[in-house]
Parts: structure tokens; C-alpha cells; sequence
């Protein structure tokens, strides 16, 4: 039976009310509370039966026939909302709002919060990294996309190009687990998150309009971001019912902030996950993780997929980690302390949401313990931000939180003795009562004589005497029993005294359970006025974890402290790939990357599995280390300060619409010269190697030229166009090298050694018989490459030496203040007045 089919006229109150609320809620699962249960009830019941393997049974609702119905326990409905999340579910919990005892009529019954893929904030979330909720805000001429992790209170907001190709690979990049977007934005691209992506979307032009949370967006002036941010906050607060009161203030993420990498060069570098397993183990990030804290973990991602070009703040972060492998005492003492703090920004957001139980709090003040140690530590070190240590707070939790609570609220054990005057007179009444039962239970035994009474309890009865079968013969009627309940083997009675006792026992009982959540409730709402203070501590908090871990890699795998230099030079003195080099069995064959500032291109031949990749890659993570402040695995370093580094290493799925891997190919080398400065880092692994040879080939030289003449940028260049060696004659910054390998009876050995000059040979049949070809194969291929050869021989090619480039005719001052300008960075009336300038000059 669907809901659709359904004459609600008949409906019984309840049902009928379940129904008006599941109208407002008709793209999300509805949990509706019934006791000890949550209800699901029609389509809903139908549908979460499935996907949970759950039991559909049937209720009355005042129709002829039962509906659908299935249900969780209230107790473990986390564990079953998760699995909908997952398979991603929104499901909407509607709590109880009053006591059944007290209601007249129908319970009260209200959705009090929606749960979806962004806004989970159960103990299962991934504590190694963040769980992002974002908007999608189309401008038309730009997007700005805004994203938060509700769990911590981080929100952050950037302006991108119109280009749906770079908002899904930022979209990608970050992680986010569930979309918010205007109804601008076109429906392929919401389909692509949706289907491709499995990121749920949901479309809507709602933007909140009340002054509550003007404090997140103090001080910026671009109203492109307000409208981003409070098109995400109507989600969050209207539609999924979320208290956002822990929101720290609004960080704009700027173009040139960062060292600017796209999903490919993220996936390529393997530095959050490994291409072939999509895990985070064997990534740069699984190597450097030696952090003690969550907060310090996922602090660490974010440093990794967010280099710095500051060089400043670089060598303040290379000063901590020097300090720190000085004093290993004192870092000892740090990691032991870190390793003890709980994670301090999801506690405080589960305290902003409401969620924070009495163990909650116990972790918060058992981190608090440790922070006196840690701010000594920092002020030994010299460390560039310091904390507060919050004493009165530790000391409200120290003095209230029982050592041992319950998971719930309403069990009592909460609150220590001596925090409450009530409190205690309560527990002194209810402990009176207790061992009035205990004497009672005695008393009565000398009084009948029977050896085997006991007094016991259960909910239905309260307090009973039980006499065993064998004994009810010596129950005589002066002795004031009532009998209560017959069982196969025993005799249940009460009498008037135990009864008043039991109602002052339990009348005791309830007042303090419900003192006690009151209480505590105060006491979570006194710890919410910390939360601004507790953001900042679990921002020097993970700050100092990485840091100590840096330290700790460094340490342990001999990582140096590189120098960043202003001249444009990349000095790698026994470079390693530092993934590559914890992994492999053998001995790593260290390599030496050197560029001066007269070059800019590097040149690689050599057979394949000889280590051309690995040598790209590890310049590519080396850059990358330098620019998180980590020292570097080489014997000595020298690096410049790299605004962007593009790379092509391998297939690539296109993001929007699954083109050819040589179309997507040729798409990377475009953006890649189209957008490199003379400080990016480009990193081309066997470019045009997906087309017929001597159209690759042409494009390999053209591409180079290019480089080499327009951008002249730090470029790794890897090819099997051995006739590209040649170009060393006509462009005089790129330099020819290859990986060496010695050939011996046909055998190949690879030497992994990146030796200077280029080599003529491929070794590509050399590599085929290690990996096993029939023997009758290879004899065959080698005849054919004679053959081949021959040909090449009376051929008498000769490389194309390079053209002149002359692609820049003479602009007109319109044309070049126009290429100055960043349309991103201007405000709409700027833009006009720009405009107006501009058109003034054409004038003239």
C-alpha cells in the first residue's frame, strides 16, 4: 500500500498526523518516535525494510487493511540512520516532545533535526578528515562555491571561473559529501555529482535572511560571498533544523593564496590516496602521518592539498620543526601530552548541536588536563601562537561530571556528589529508602521464618516479596502479605509498608534523574560560552601536532631542512621519492635534480620501468613538502617558492564527458600552458604517446618550443621521441637526461641512475621479455624492428629544428590593460567603472 493511494479522511489521529508531517518532509526517510521506537510507516516502511533487511510488518490506521509499517530501537538508531546515509538517504527524526504520561490526546510529536551526507554528526564519521556540506552559487559569469564542516565549525567560501570542468575538479578535490545548488547552474553538472560522483544535490534559491550570523561574514565586503554563505546556512538551519551557533568566522580561500593544483596533479602525485588502490595507504599523506590527534590529521590533508607560497610563514613552520628536533626531550613530552587530547573541534561542535553526552564532556576536560603541559611546551620552543589553558572550565567539569556516566541522559550517574545541595538530599533520601529494602528483606525472614524470602523489583510490580513454592504454606494471614503474582515455581506478595516505601524510593528516583539532566544541561550549555576559545586552542593544537610529525618523519627517514630561494634555482642533492623509497625492498638509488636559472627544461629518455615516472613524481612531492613547511628527502635542498605545478603522468578520466584519453591529454597540456607562470612546475610524462608517432612527436616539439620561449617555467619532460634530443641545439634552456640501463646478452638491468645526455634506444623488447612474452614473440619483434630501422636509416630524417614563434601581434592598450585584470577579484561595481575606462581609451 502506497501513501499516494491512501483516503486520509479515514485515517486514525495518529497516522493522520504522521501523515501531514511526511508532506513536509517528502524527499527524506521519516523516523517518527512511538515509544521505544522510531516508525516507519507506507513508502517509507516499504523502502528502509529493503535497504536494511529489516522486517515489514503491518498496523491499524483506521483502514480496512494494515499499512506498511517497520521500525529500529530508539537506542541504536544511529547505526541504522548511518547505513541510509550512506547509501544516500536523508532521513528526518521525529522526537517526542512531551511525556505520554502527561499528554492529553495524541503525543506531541515534532521533526527535530535532518540528517543527510553533510550534515552527520555521529562517533562513525571519519575522524582523519572533513566532512564537508557545500553551495554551489552560479553568478553566471563566475561560481563561488562555499563549504563548512558542520562537526568543527569551519566554513570557507572561493570564487572560480565559469568552468564546469574546474568546478567539479574542485568539487572533487575537497572532498564534499553533499551539494546545495542554485537553480542557475546547469542540470548536466548536477547529474555528474549526483550520478557520477554519488554527491546528493539539492536545488534551491533560498537564502536566509536573518542578522543571527552576520558575525561569519564580518568584514567582507563582496557580497558574492554573503549570498553564497547564507544560501548554505538556509539549508542548514531552515531545512535541516541545525543550530550553527559554532560557526567560526568566514575564510576566503584567494587564487594566489595557495600552490594551485587540480584533481589530476592531487591524483597523479598520489598525495592523499594511491592511484592504484584508492586508499590513503602508500600516499604522501600515509607516510607523514604521524600525528596524535584527529584534529592534527585532518589538519595535515588540508596542509598537503593546500601548499603555501608565503615563503615566510614556510620558513616560521622549518624554524618549529628545527626547534623541535633540537629539544627531543621536550618534543617527547609534547607528543606524550597530544597523544592524550581528544578532538577538541568535534566536541565542541557536538556541544553547539546539542549532541555532547556526560562522556563528551569527560573528554573535553581530560584534554583540558593536558594544556598547561602544552602551553609550556610552546612557550620553550618559541612557537608562533600560543593557548589558553581554561582552568575555570576544567574545573567546572572536574567538580560536576560523574567519573563513570551512562551513554544516556536520562539514566541518572551523571552529576558528582557535592555540586548540588538538592541533588544530595535527594540521593540521601533515596539511599535511606534502599537500605530500608535491604533491612526489610531481613526483618522479614526472622518474622515468617522462611529462610528463602527475598524482596526484589521489576517496572510492572515495582517492589514484591517472593516465597518459593515450597514455603507459601507458612504465609499466614496476620502477616498483612497480598498476593500479586503466581509463576511456575514461586509466589510473588506486597504489603502496605513496603508499598510506601516504594513510592518514596521511586519518586526519589525519578526527581533525581531528571535534576540531574537539568544539570547537566546547564553545565553543556556554560561549556557552549567556550567554544570560540576552544576553536582557536584546536587550531594551534593541530597546528603543533603536524608539526611534531614533520619532526618525527624527518628524523626517522633523514629528511633535510631546504633553503627557498629567490632565484629561481632547484638544487636536490640525492634526491629520493620518499614513498617509493619506504616501500621498495631494495635500496632506493637516490638521484640529483639540478636546474639552474638557465634552465628550464629537463629532457628524459630512457626505457620504460627505468624510473623516468618516479624521478618526475618525487621533484613534484619534493616541492610539495617544501611548501607545507616538511623537510625533504635529499642529502641537501635548494627550491624556489612554485605558484602552480600541472603533470601528466598516465591515463586520465575526463570529468565531464569521457572523452578519448588522448583528447583529455592534449586538454592538460592546454590548460597547463595556457594558465603556467614563469614560477609553476610542470611535470609531462611521455606527452602524445596517444596518437600516430609523428603527429606525438610534432606536438611533443611544439609544446616545448612553447614552454621553453613563452612561459620558461621548471618543466620535466619524459619521452620515447628519442629525435626530440636534437632540440638542445636550438632551445638553450632545455638540457637532454636519461635513466640509465645496462643491456648484456639481451638482459636488461635497470640502474635507476638519471645520468646527463640522452639515449637513442628504447629497450621497449628488452622490457617485454622480462615481462614474460613468448619467446617466439620477442625473436619476432626483433626482426621486425630490423626492418624497421632499414627503413628509418634510408629515410635520412632529420629533426625539425625549431620554428620561429611569432604569435603575438602588436595590442592596443585596451587589449593589454584587459589581460591585467582578474575578473574574479572584482566587485561588480568596480567592474563598471572599468568598463567605463576602458571604453573612454577606445574613444580617444
Amino acid at each position: 500500500m502506497k501513501l499516494s493511494e491512501v483516503d486520509r479522511n479515514k485515517l486514525a489521529p495518529m497516522m493522520k498526523h504522521y501523515v501531514e508531517l511526511k508532506d513536509k518532509y517528502q524527499d527524506v526517510i521519516l523516523f517518527y518516535r512511538l515509544g521505544d521506537f522510531y516508525e516507519m510507516f507506507f513508502d517509507d516502511a516499504i523502502l528502509v525494510s529493503h535497504e536494511l533487511e529489516l522486517t515489514l510488518t503491518g498496523r491499524q490506521a483506521g483502514l480496512e487493511e494494515r499499512v506498511p509499517m517497520c521500525g529500529v530501537p530508539h537506542k541504536a538508531v544511529d547505526i541504522y540512520v548511518d547505513k541510509l546515509i550512506k547509501k544516500g538517504y536523508k532521513v528526518a527524526i521525529c522526537e517526542q516532545m512531551e511525556d505520554p504520561k502527561d499528554a492529553k490526546g495524541i503525543v506531541e510529536r515534532s521533526v527535530t533535526e535532518v540528517i543527510s551526507s553533510g550534515t552527520i554528526i555521529s562517533d562513525t564519521l571519519n575522524e582523519k578528515e572533513n566532512n564537508y556540506i557545500g553551495s554551489i552559487y552560479n553568478f553566471e559569469y563566475c561560481y563561488v562555491l562555499s563549504y563548512s564542516d558542520i562537526t568543527t565549525g569551519e566554513i570557507y567560501s572561493k570564487i572560480l571561473e565559469n568552468d564546469d570542468n574546474k568546478l567539479i575538479s574542485e568539487v572533487v578535490s575537497l572532498g564534499i559529501k553533499e551539494l546545495i545548488v542554485n537553480s542557475r547552474v546547469d542540470v548536466n553538472i548536477a547529474n555528474i555529482f549526483k550520478n557520477q560522483y554519488k554527491i546528493p544535490i539539492t536545488i534551491t534559491d533560498n537564502i536566509y535572511d536573518i542578522n543571527d550570523y552576520e558575525y561569519v561574514v564580518e568584514n567582507i565586503k563582496d557580497e558574492r560571498y554573503k549570498i553564497s554563505i547564507n544560501h548554505l546556512l538556509y539549508y542548514l538551519i531552515v531545512n535541516q533544523k541545525r543550530n550553527m551557533t559554532h560557526l567560526q568566522k568566514l575564510k576566503i580561500i584567494k587564487n594566489n593564496d595557495y600552490l594551485k593544483m587540480d584533481i589530476h596533479t592531487k591524483r597523479n602525485l598520489e598525495l592523499t590516496e594511491s592511484l592504484r588502490l584508492k586508499e590513503r595507504t602508500y600516499s604522501l599523506l600515509w607516510l607523514l602521518d604521524n600525528t596524535k590527534t584527529a584534529m592534527g590529521s585532518r589538519k595535515l590533508k588540508t596542509w598537503i592539498e593546500n601548499p603555501l607560497v608565503d615563503k615566510t610563514i614556510i620558513n616560521n613552520r622549518y624554524d618549529v620543526v628545527s626547534k623541535l628536533l633540537e629539544e627531543f626531550l621536550l618534543c617527547e613530552d609534547l607528543r606524550k601530552a597530544l597523544y592524550e587530547v581528544y578532538d577538541l573541534e568535534r566536541l565542541s561542535g557536538r556541544v553547539a548541536l546539542g549532541n555532547a553526552n556526560a562522556r563528551d564532556l569527560l573528554q573535553l576536560k581530560s584534554s583540558l588536563k593536558e594544556l598547561p603541559t602544552i602551553k609550556y611546551i610552546l612557550n620553550s620552543i618559541n612557537f608562533y601562537e600560543d593557548i589558553e589553558v581554561l582552568t575555570d572550565l576544567y574545573n567546572l567539569l572536574e567538580t560536576s561530571i560523574y567519573e563513570n556516566p551512562p551513554v544516556g541522559l536520562k539514566e541518572g550517574y551523571l552529576i558528582k556528589e557535592g555540586y548540588s545541595k538538592e541533588l544530595d538530599e535527594l540521593k540521601e533520601l533515596r539511599s535511606g529508602g534502599k537500605n530500608f529494602i535491604s533491612n526489610f528483606e531481613i526483618e522479614e525472614r526472622e518474622r515468617t521464618g522462611i529462610k528463602n524470602l527475598k524482596v526484589g523489583f521489576n517496572k510492572v510490580f515495582g517492589y514484591y516479596i517472593e516465597v518459593s513454592k515450597g514455603s507459601v504454606n507458612q504465609i499466614t494471614e496476620d502477616m498483612g502479605y497480598i498476593r500479586k503474582q503466581t509463576l511456575a515455581n514461586c509466589e510473588r506478595y506486597i504489603n502496605p509498608l513496603l508499598k510506601e516505601k516504594e513510592d518514596l524510593i521511586l519518586t526519589s528516583e525519578e526527581k533525581i534523574i531528571n535534576l540531574e539532566y537539568s544539570l547537566f544541561i546547564s553545565i553543556r550549555d556554560k561549556v557552549k560560552e567556550y567554544i570560540p576559545k576552544l576553536q582557536e586552542i584546536s587550531k594551534v593544537i593541530s597546528e603543533i601536532d603536524v608539526l611534531q610529525s614533520f619532526a618525527l618523519v624527518a628524523e626517522k627517514y633523514n629528511y633535510v631542512r631546504p633553503n627557498i630561494n629567490d632565484n629561481n634555482e632547484i638544487r636536490l642533492i640525492d634526491s629520493r621519492h620518499p614513498v617509493v623509497e619506504k616501500v621498495i625492498k631494495d635500496e632506493y638509488v637516490s638521484n640529483d635534480i639540478i636546474m639552474d636559472k638557465n634552465t628550464s627544461i629537463l629532457l628524459i629518455t630512457g626505457p620504460n620501468m627505468a624510473g623516468k615516472s618516479t624521478y618526475m613524481r618525487q621533484l613534484g612531492i619534493t616541492v610539495i613538502m617544501a611548501q607545507i613547511g616538511c623537510f625533504i628527502p635529499a642529502k641537501e635542498g635548494s627550491l624556489p617558492v612554485f605558484d602552480k605545478i600541472f603533470t601528466r603522468i598516465g591515463a586520465s578520466d575526463d570529468l565531464v564527458s569521457g572523452e578519448s584519453t588522448f583528447m583529455v591529454e592534449m586538454k592538460e597540456a592546454s590548460n597547463a600552458i595556457a594558465n603556467a607562470t614563469k614560477n609553476s612546475l610542470i611535470l609531462f610524462d611521455e606527452l602524445g604517446r596517444g596518437t600516430a608517432t609523428f603527429d606525438g612527436m610534432s606536438l611533443a616539439e611544439a609544446i616545448l618550443e612553447y614552454i621553453h620561449n613563452k612561459i620558461g617555467c621548471k618543466t620535466l619532460f619524459s619521452t620515447h621521441y628519442h629525435e626530440l634530443t636534437d632540440l638542445d641545439r636550438t632551445l638553450k634552456h632545455l638540457k637532454n637526461k636519461h635513466v640509465a640501463a645496462s643491456e648484456e646478452d639481451g638482459k636488461i638491468t635497470f640502474l635507476h641512475k638519471v645520468k646527463d645526455g640522452s639515449v637513442d634506444k628504447s629497450y621497449g623488447i628488452n622490457v617485454a621479455t622480462l615481462a614474460g612474452l613468448p619467446k617466439e614473440v620477442i625473436d619476432r619483434a626483433e626482426d621486425i624492428l630490423k626492418v624497421y630501422e632499414n627503413k628509418e636509416k634510408k629515410r635520412d630524417v632529420i629533426v625539425q629544428t625549431t620554428l620561429p614563434l611569432d604569435f603575438e601581434p602588436k595590442e592596443s592598450e585596451v587589449e593589454k590593460e584587459l589581460k591585467n585584470i582578474n575578473v574574479l577579484e572584482l566587485t561588480p561595481m568596480d567592474a563598471i567603472n572599468i568598463l567605463y575606462k576602458l571604453k573612454d581609451k577606445i574613444g580617444k
